[in-house]
């Protein structure tokens, strides 16, 4: 395999030396920029339509929002499975695994992306119905759902190589892919919703075309790494990476679909308040995936790190990357909720005009997001446990918090608080979330210890064995 020596020794410096804060905050930074550019292409519609159409076309890019988050969950999947593959493959000194690895990641891609779109579209219309779409959203929604699908494997394509370009050392590909898309769907939006007024048809042209535009700059850098690593782009799937892939990313999976189900959950639950109550469901998730973004990107960084070094035996290094990814993600949440929790109204106000329901959505948010600083470990635990391929521990954790605890709350609250009780079921739920994390991360300290003792247990033995075998041969 033709790879130059002094790409293998610049990725491996990348995860193995260094100081650890300066390493994460390398990855962190474009994790989040794709996560938050993932979120910001409904965002962004959701605040030009708001402002073009009303509150109605708010409401039905609520409904559109669990399309696009199942769409981006399968992309994620495949790119959180594969990077972490390329990592700990790195890390191992496989670097024969690697071309196969992204081969089959491209070709599960093709084959999910496709199935998934097809299947979308032949049944559109029951889909926005059962995801509770009302009769003044439904039409709305639906034009906004036909034209936006057109773009998922554009989408995918770039989030995919985005994380395997990451995982292989090189985070600025997918830093300014995402980047390039983001802005291209502002000037976009600007350019075919204000100024030539094609409403909501016109904001998801604008999404369409700027998926295009990042997935075109990202297929361009992987052209130049992909001779390095002899991959070809022909279709092949092996069950053994394949497996593998869906093992390790169906956490990632698990956590942005769970979102997509609260929001169906929450719309139906809600529906009978009226378009009001899925108006503010809608702009409290948007505005809170602000927060979220941060904590998954940031836990997402730590992820090939942590893979790398567990694939190198070096525990010691590992050690003190949890440490400082807990350290950094506790800092960076207290901060981020303070400012949320300070400006809510102003934030709140980009996407709705009318006041009456701006109050309510404001509060409503406030109470959402009142314990979210000690949510983070929660986080920390599933992308540590997908990091070391603990795929079951990994998908128990994702599952945990919104399918498992979250929605029998909220049922629960919503039936003896009425719409209070929707708000509140996110912080109870959170609690119970942080301190399963705590417990999980403290038996992961254990088991890490225990794996350090052996493994320097070993390694002094064959120390001695070699010294003996040594003086034998002098002898």
């Amino acid at each position: 395999m033709a790879l130059s020596s002094n790409i293998i020794i610049k990725e491996s410096k990348a995860f193995s030396e260094g100081k650890v804060s300066k390493v994460l905050l390398k990855f962190a930074i474009p994790a989040i920029i794709s996560l938050f550019v993932a979120e910001l292409y409904n965002m962004v519609d959701t605040i030009f339509v708001g402002r073009a159409i009303g509150a109605t076309a708010v409401g039905a890019l609520t409904i559109a929002f669990p399309i696009q988050r199942l769409i981006i969950s399968v992309g994620l999947l495949i790119a959180v499975g594969a990077s972490t593959a390329v990592a700990r493959s790195l890390g191992e000194g496989s670097l024969g695994r690697i071309k196969y690895i992204v081969m089959n990641a491209l070709t599960l891609m093709l084959i999910g992306i496709f199935t998934l779109t097809v299947f979308i579209y032949r049944f559109k219309d029951s889909i926005i119905k059962h995801l509770g779409a009302t009769d003044n959203i439904f039409p709305f929604a639906n034009e906004y759902i036909s034209i936006v699908i057109l773009g998922s494997l554009f989408q995918c394509f770039t989030v995919i190589v985005g994380y395997i370009m990451t995982s292989l050392g090189n985070a600025k590909t997918n830093l300014i892919a995402n980047s390039i898309g983001a802005i291209g769907n502002i000037i976009l939006d600007y350019i075919l919703v204000i100024n030539f007024a094609q409403g909501i048809k016109g904001a998801a042209i604008a999404t369409v075309v700027s998926q295009i535009i990042a997935a075109f700059y990202a297929l361009y850098h992987f052209l130049k790494i992909k001779n390095k690593f002899n991959i070809s782009f022909t279709l092949r799937l092996n069950k053994e990476f394949s497996l593998s892939i869906i093992a390790v990313g169906f956490s990632t999976f698990i956590i942005e679909i769970s979102d997509a189900v609260v929001a169906a959950i929450l719309n139906n639950i809600l529906s009978s308040n009226g378009d009001l109550a899925i108006i503010i469901v809608g702009v409290i998730s948007k505005v809170s995936m602000f927060l979220y973004i941060t904590v998954i990107g940031m836990t997402s960084a730590m992820q090939p790190i942590v893979s790398y070094n567990y694939g190198a035996k070096n525990f010691t290094r590992l050690k003190e990357v949890v440490k400082k990814s807990i350290k950094a993600l506790t800092i960076t949440s207290t901060i981020l909720w303070l400012l949320m929790m300070v400006f809510a109204g102003p934030v709140i106000s980009t996407f709705i005009k009318e006041k009456d329901i701006l109050i309510e959505a404001v509060k409503a948010f406030r109470i959402v997001i009142s314990i979210f600083p000690i949510v983070g470990i929660y986080f920390i635990a599933i992308y540590y446990y997908q990091s070391i391929e603990e795929a079951k521990i990994s998908f128990v954790l994702s599952i945990y918090r919104q399918l498992l605890i979250f929605i029998p709350i909220v049922f629960i609250l919503v039936k003896n608080f009425g719409l209070v009780g929707a708000w509140i079921a996110y912080p109870v739920s959170d609690i119970i979330s942080a301190f399963t994390g705590l417990y999980y991360m403290k038996k992961a300290k254990e088991a890490m210890e225990d794996r350090y003792e052996e493994y320097e247990g070993i390694t002094n033995e064959k120390k001695i064995y070699g010294k003996a075998l040594n003086n034998v041969r002098e002898a």
